[in-house]
C-alpha cells in the first residue's frame, strides 16, 4: 500500500536524485563521525576529523582522483546540490543555537572587572593588529579585491579577534579547570568576547549589502543592533517566563527541544530577512535561552547532543566539499594569519589579565585558553566567503589557524601552569578527611559533611569552611562531569592546601555538564596567597580521574587504606 498520499510538488526530486541525496548524506555523516571519533582518541577536537572528512571527499582528493564519483555524490548544481545546501544552512543555524546556549551572561556580571578587562583586551589587541595588517600589507592576509577594501579590513580584524567558546569550554573541562577560578574568568571573558565579536561581524555583513534584500546599509545596521538589544533584554525575559510553562505542560525533553529550536529558527529567519545572516539570530536565541535559570543542565546537554551528533558533523564535512584545500593552501598567508592571531590574542588577554590582578603564570594561561578559535572561526570565515568578503586562500588560512590554535591550547596551558614539583591531590588526603559514605542527598549537605571532616582533620572552623565553599559554589557549580565534583575555596591566612574526599553511593546532583549525579566529591581549600595551588590540584585530579576504570575502583573502596593503596599505585604507574 502506498503511504505517500500527498501529490509530489513541482520540481520534486526523482528517484535518482533521492538515491543520490541519501547516499551523499550517509557517506558524509558516516565518514565525518568516524574521523571525528578518531580525532578525539588522539585528544584533538572532533571538528578536526569532521573537516578532514570533507577535504577527503571533496575536490582535494575524491574530486581529483575519482571525479565521476565525486560529481555523482556531491554535484555543484541541481536539486541534490540545493537540498544539501539547505541542510548545511540548517545545520550551522542549529550549531550556533548550541554555541549560544553555552553563553552564561551572569558570568560576566559575577566576574565583573576581571572578565571585562580580559574580554576587552582580547578583542582590542588582535583587532588593532589585524586591522593594521589588512590595511598596510593586505596581500599577506589574502586580499583578492572581491569586496571593498574597508570591509575586508574590518573583517580580518574581527576574525582575528573572536574566540571559540565551545572549544574553550571543552578544553577547560578536559583539564578539570572549567569550574576553577581560572576557568570562570576565561569563560566569562570568552562570553564577552564572542558577544561583541559577533555583533561587529553582523554590522560588517550589513555594510556589505545584499541585492536580495531591499534594506539600506543603515537600516541593516540599525536592525542588527536593535534586534540584539531586544533579544538580550525583552526576549530573554519572555523566554525565561515561558520555559516553566513549556516544561510543565509538554513531554520532556521533546517539548523544551522543540521550543528551543522553534525560537532559534524564528530568530534566525528574522536576521536573514534583515540582511545579516541566519546564524546571528540563532546565536542570540541560544544566549537568551541559555541564560534562563529554568533551563536545566540536562536539557542543555540533550539539545547539544542532538545537534552535535548529526547536524554539526554534516556541516563541517560540507565545508571540505566547497574548497580545494590543497590547491588553495598558501603557506605565507597561513603563517601570517596564524602569527597575527596568536600574538594578538595571547598578548592582549595576558596583558588584560595582569591589569586585572592575575599572577603572571595564570595570565599567560588565560591568553592561551582564549586563543582557541575552533569551529566559530571556521563559521565566520565560511560566511564571509559566501558573501564575497574574502577569497578561498584566506578561508583556507582561517581554517588552518582555527585548527592549530585549538590543538595547541590544552597542551600549552598544562605546560604553563605546571610547577617544578606539582602537588598531587593523593598526598593531601588523610584518614580523618575521608568520608567513605556521604549521607547527604544534595550538594549543600555534602559540602557541610566534608567541611566538618576537614575541620576535624585540620583543626579549623567547619562553619567557616562551609560558608567559604558554598559562597564559591553559588557563583558557579563545581560539578565537572564523569560523576566528579570539586567544590573549593581560597582561604585568607591558610598555610597549605587541604583536601577532603567523600563518596556518595547514590550520587548527588551538582548540576554537572553531563547531567549525571556526582559520586566522588573532592572539597579543596587553598591559601589565597598561593594562586597556583588550586590549579595544580585540579589539574592532577583531572589527569587521574579521566580513567573510567580508576573512578569505578575508587567508588568501590571499603576504607581509607584501600583508597590510599589504589591512588599510590596509580601515581607510581604514571
Amino acid at each position: 500500500m502506498n503511504l505517500l498520499l500527498l501529490a509530489a510538488p513541482t520540481g520534486a526530486l526523482d528517484a535518482t536524485e533521492v538515491t543520490r541525496l541519501l547516499l551523499a548524506l550517509a557517506v558524509l555523516l558516516g565518514t565525518a563521525r568516524a574521523l571525528g571519533e578518531l580525532a578525539r582518541r588522539f585528544s584533538q577536537p572532533s571538528v578536526l576529523g569532521e573537516l578532514l572528512a570533507g577535504i577527503l571527499l571533496g575536490p582535494a582528493l575524491v574530486g581529483r582522483w575519482l571525479p565521476d564519483i565525486g560529481a555523482f555524490l556531491f554535484p555543484t548544481s541541481g536539486p541534490t546540490a540545493t537540498v544539501l545546501s539547505g541542510i548545511g544552512t540548517l545545520s550551522v543555524t542549529l550549531f550556533l543555537l548550541v554555541a549560544g546556549l553555552e553563553v552564561d551572561l551572569s558570568r560576566i556580571f559575577k566576574q565583573g572587572r576581571s572578565a571585562s578587562i580580559v574580554g576587552f583586551m582580547g578583542i582590542a589587541a588582535p583587532f588593532a593588529i589585524g586591522y593594521a595588517a589588512a590595511t598596510y600589507v593586505p596581500n599577506l592576509v589574502g586580499y583578492e579585491a572581491k569586496a571593498p577594501h574597508q570591509v575586508f579590513t574590518l573583517f580580518v580584524a574581527t576574525a582575528l579577534s573572536i574566540s571559540a567558546l565551545p572549544v574553550i569550554a571543552k578544553t577547560l573541562m578536559d583539564l578539570y579547570l572549567y569550574r576553577s577560578d581560572f576557568g570562570m574568568i576565561v569563560i566569562a571573558s570568552a562570553v564577552f568576547n564572542d558577544l561583541v565579536g559577533w555583533m561587529i561581524f553582523a554590522v560588517i555583513l550589513g555594510m556589505m549589502g545584499d541585492p536580495a534584500h531591499a534594506h539600506s546599509v543603515g537600516t541593516v545596521v540599525a536592525l542588527t543592533v536593535g534586534f540584539a538589544l531586544a533579544m538580550l533584554t525583552i526576549g530573554r525575559w519572555i523566554i525565561h517566563r515561558t520555559l516553566p510553562w513549556v516544561q510543565a505542560h509538554t513531554a520532556w525533553p521533546a517539548g523544551v527541544i522543540v521550543f528551543a529550536i522553534t525560537t532559534a529558527l524564528l530568530s534566525a529567519s528574522f536576521t536573514e530577512w534583515a540582511g545579516i545572516h541566519a546564524i546571528f539570530g540563532a546565536f542570540l536565541a541560544g544566549v537568551a535561552l541559555g541564560d534562563s535559570t529554568h533551563l536545566r543542565e540536562r536539557t542543555r546537554t540533550t539539545i547539544a547532543e542532538f545537534v552535535n551528533s548529526f547536524f554539526a558533523p554534516l556541516f563541517f564535512a560540507m565545508i571540505g566539499l566547497r574548497v580545494d584545500f590543497v590547491s588553495q593552501f598558501d603557506f605565507p598567508i597561513v603563517t601570517t594569519v596564524l602569527l597575527i592571531a596568536c600574538v594578538g590574542k595571547i598578548v592582549g588577554c595576558g596583558v588584560g589579565a595582569r591589569f586585572a590582578g592575575m599572577p603572571a603564570r595564570e595570565s599567560i594561561g588565560i591568553g592561551l585558553a582564549m586563543n582557541a578559535r575552533g569551529s566559530m572561526e571556521i563559521i565566520l570565515g565560511l560566511t564571509a566567503l559566501q558573501y564575497g568578503v574574502i577569497g578561498e586562500r584566506l578561508f583556507v588560512a582561517l581554517v588552518a589557524m582555527a585548527l592549530v590554535t585549538s590543538m595547541m591550547s590544552g597542551p600549552l596551558i598544562q605546560r604553563v601552569l605546571k610547577r617544578t614539583r606539582p602537588r598531587r591531590f593523593a598526598r593531601l588526603l588523610t584518614a580523618k578527611s575521608f568520608v567513605n559514605s556521604l549521607q547527604s542527598y544534595d550538594k549543600r549537605g555534602a559540602i557541610a559533611e566534608l567541611s566538618a571532616a576537614l575541620g576535624r582533620s585540620a583543626e579549623l572552623d567547619a562553619k567557616m569552611i562551609e560558608s567559604a565553599v558554598w559562597a564559591r559554589e553559588e557563583i558557579g557549580t563545581t560539578g565537572v562531569g564523569d560523576g566528579v565534583a570539586v567544590p573549593h575555596a581560597r582561604i585568607e591566612g591558610l598555610e597549605r592546601p587541604l583536601l577532603a574526599f567523600g563518596i556518595s553511593k547514590r550520587g548527588i546532583d551538582f548540576n554537572a555538564p553531563d547531567a549525571e549525579p556526582c559520586n566522588l566529591v573532592f572539597l579543596i581549600l587553598t591559601p589565597k596567597s598561593d594562586s597556583g595551588a588550586q590549579l595544580e590540584i585540579l589539574s592532577d585530579l583531572g589527569r587521574t580521574l579521566k580513567q573510567r576504570e580508576l573512578r569505578e575502583k575508587i567508588l568501590g573502596v571499603g576504607n581509607y587504606t584501600e583508597l590510599l593503596a589504589l591512588l599510590r599505585a596509580d601515581l607510581a604507574a604514571r
